[in-house]
């Protein structure tokens, strides 16, 4: 084990006779220069993992790195290993960091498939947005700078600021995943000070008024079935591919109950059958060999699409803005201004957290205005208006 002061011209003259040669540093033990017979020269330190394993860890070609650098390479590593760090295992860890890509196509979209019926729109978001601007970097690489330049270029773009968001979204919720399941050099999530933009309210709530003209406006649509799909919708707050998947053996009217197999959470649920519901579903025409309640009559299979159908029925209602999802919110509504609580709504809508539920909660103001009176009449005191005090003029 040959021991000398490694510098420049030692480097450069060195040779060895078998087939490598290590020299060892006697300014820093453990740091030192193999010579291989091919010619090729290379600085390593040499150090004893936590395990008590000898070990030998690259600092540098010493054709490229002059001693002195490498050096001092050499004693920031050994350092590091004083306090518990192990160079190798850290390098073998970067290794094994997945690209955003690798892990999106190998690991997030075969998950998100197996229980989120919303994958498709996911990949769609991937594809043209994401992936071209992310997809390169290492999950280690990617930082808050570039969420916020994807975030901020997406919105500069013309994009509304939902839009943008829903990427940054949509990251979050990669990296908590990738943090939950411990992959290789994910330590942190780089999105989670990245600020949203603040989004326009788009809730929109049907009044009875306006309800009953899209009720006259579905009877004479072209769309024979359309009359039954948007009460279902505004009678159960259903989302639309629930009233458009729905079949006869998943309603039990004996118990007022209707099951929905499979949610957008990919569990299911329970709406309760109001008797409006129910007198409706008499109403509903049943085709033979038929399971769906409300499927197109000429496949006898549920609609893909009824855009335009319904795009015709809200114009001829006076209601072009009203969007499908306005029924939820509408149902919503009606709910909590006859008196039902933000628990049962949540329960009824099938939401896990308050909160989603406390968006559709939209309280007419004379809902407000009795919440009000009550409190008053719960004091049971009357007070009488203070008299105007008298102004005194012979003061100064």
């Amino acid at each position: 084990m040959p021991k000398t002061v490694l510098t420049r011209k030692f480097v450069d003259s060195a040779g060895c006779t078998g087939g490598h040669t290590n020299f060892f540093d006697t300014r820093l033990n453990g740091f030192l220069l193999e010579v291989r017979r091919s010619g090729g020269k290379t600085f390593y330190i040499r150090y004893r993992d936590h395990h008590g394993r000898i070990r030998q860890f690259k600092v540098g070609n010493a054709q490229y790195l002059a001693v002195d650098e490498a050096r001092q390479r050499a004693r920031e590593l050994l350092a590091r290993v004083t306090l518990g760090q192990d160079p190798i295992e850290e390098r073998n860890t970067l290794r094994q960091v997945p690209t955003f890509s690798k892990f999106v196509t190998e690991r997030y979209l075969p998950f998100a498939k197996s229980y989120k019926r919303s994958w498709k729109f996911d990949e769609g978001l991937l594809r043209n947005h994401l992936l071209p601007r992310l997809g390169h970097l290492h999950l280690d690489q990617i930082t808050k700078n570039d969420i916020i330049a994807m975030h901020q270029g997406r919105r500069a773009s013309g994009a509304a600021p939902a839009s943008a968001n829903r990427l940054v979204i949509l990251v979050r919720y990669i990296f908590n995943l990738a943090l939950k399941w411990e992959v290789p050099g994910v330590t942190d999530n780089p999105t989670k000070t990245v600020r949203l933009f603040e989004e326009a309210s788009r809730e929109r709530y049907l009044s009875q008024e306006e309800a009953q003209r899209l009720h006259a406006a579905l009877l004479v649509s072209a769309n024979p079935m359309l009359r039954y799909i948007v009460p279902m919708l505004l009678l159960s707050g259903a989302r639309k591919r629930e009233v458009l998947d729905a079949r006869w053996e998943d309603f039990d009217e004996a118990r007022r109950v209707w099951r929905i197999p499979k949610t957008k959470a990919g569990k299911p649920r329970f709406v309760p059958l109001s008797e409006g519901m129910i007198r409706l579903l008499h109403t509903v025409p049943r085709f033979a060999d038929c399971p769906f309640v409300v499927p197109n009559p000429k496949s006898r299979r549920p609609f893909t699409s009824m855009f335009y159908a319904w795009d015709t029925a809200r114009k001829a209602a006076g209601i072009p803005e009203v969007r499908i999802h306005d029924l939820r919110h509408s149902f919503a509504s009606f709910a909590i201004n006859s008196g039902a609580s933000l628990y049962e709504v949540q329960k009824i809508l099938g939401h896990t957290q308050v909160r989603t539920t406390q968006r559709y909660a939209h309280l007419s103001q004379e809902t407000l205005v009795e919440a009000a009176n009550a409190a008053a009449d719960a004091v049971g005191v009357e007070f009488a208006p203070l008299e105007s005090p008298s102004i005194r003029t012979d003061q100064p």
